[in-house]
């Protein structure tokens, strides 16, 4: 008895002291970003097709979208959401100390950054890391750019493949740091460096809009591997997690469903059980995760699916024409794959 007395007085001790380090609950992130009036959500220092102002000022691309797509869901309007551009280093520590409510897909998915201090939603975009370097030099492939110098912007993953590529093929590839976008790229393109380095598809936006003669460039893969390239969170808040989420799913599970902007309207009368509970005919969804039950449906309608978005920013649609390649619907040969709605 007295053991037993003792035990739950160590036990009443440690919880004590437990509740005397954690500060007060703070404002959940969906209930801030409600009182603030709209969603801030970091952004690339200026990609074509991902993330950039046009002539006009408003931000457009893949990335801003998926930002856009959860400020739909929490306020029914794709512009109540607010970018802020960040460096490589300046991205992570921004989501971590609440600067940003949601960092987009300009991060790989990778264990430690998962493992301290950020939550990743769902992969939004899929692609290798690549090089791109003159024609003129004669390099189509990593193997052959034996003491190379690489143009590598700090706090990417990129820094890590240039050096895991160099020790691997023993290359001894040199490596010239910039602290942000704009300075990598125009060293690169001034000659200070023989190649540049970075997602495959940012690549083939940097030649199609920075460079001077687009078919002086060749672009190749830096290693045999995929990158899963996803939004992220803070971590210690599932239910902006689940919001985010959910959201950009939305995007993915309307294009398998066949609903699109034109169409969404009359999907509302579809006698298909999945696709009633998706655009919230059938309720619950939307309560679970403290939304309208339409968000579904109102994402679609003021921005289309996972197909269209792509088409037109980064697709045949857009200036750039890339292929979906393992960005297209798993049915489809891709990636791809919405998680189920009920």
């Amino acid at each position: 008895m007295q053991k037993n007395l003792k035990m739950s007085f160590r036990i009443l001790l440690l919880a004590s002291s437990v509740l005397a380090a954690t500060p007060a609950l703070a404002q959940s992130t969906l209930e801030a970003v409600k009182e603030r009036g709209h969603i801030i959500c970091g952004a690339s220092q200026g990609t074509v097709g991902f993330g950039s102002p046009d002539e006009d000022g408003y931000w457009r691309g893949l990335d801003v979208e998926t930002c856009r797509a959860v400020a739909v869901a929490v306020f029914g309007d794709k512009d109540a959401v607010e970018f802020v551009p960040l460096s490589g280093q300046q991205r992570i520590p921004a989501l971590q100390t609440g600067e940003i409510d949601i960092l987009p897909r300009t991060l790989t998915w990778t264990l430690r950054r998962d493992a301290n201090g950020i939550n990743f939603t769902t992969p939004t975009y899929y692609e290798f890391t690549g090089f791109m370097m003159p024609k003129a030099l004669g390099i189509e492939r990593a193997e052959d750019m034996a003491g190379a110098s690489v143009c590598v912007q700090t706090g990417s993953t990129t820094e890590v493949v240039v050096n895991d590529v160099s020790t691997k093929l023993n290359l001894d590839l040199q490596t010239v740091i910039f602290d942000n976008v704009a300075a990598t790229r125009q060293a690169f393109f001034s000659g200070r460096c023989d190649a540049l380095i970075t997602d495959a598809a940012a690549l083939a936006s940097v030649r199609a809009t920075q460079a001077d003669n687009p078919d002086d460039y060749v672009i190749f893969p830096a290693t045999q591997y995929m990158d899963a390239l996803t939004p992220a969170v803070r971590h210690g808040d599932d239910q902006w997690l689940d919001v985010v989420t959910w959201s950009i799913q939305a995007l993915t599970a309307a294009e398998l469903f066949g609903i699109t902007q034109e169409n969404v309207d009359d999907m509302l009368n579809s006698e298909d059980p999945r696709v009633k509970r998706f655009l919230g005919v059938e309720a619950g969804n939307g309560a679970a995760l403290g939304l309208n039950e339409d968000f579904a449906y109102t994402i679609v309608k003021q921005l289309g699916n996972y197909g269209e978005m792509f088409d037109r920013n980064l697709g045949m649609e857009s200036p750039l024409k890339i292929e979906r390649g393992p960005n297209r619907l798993y049915k489809d040969g891709g990636l791809m794959f919405p998680l189920v709605f009920q």
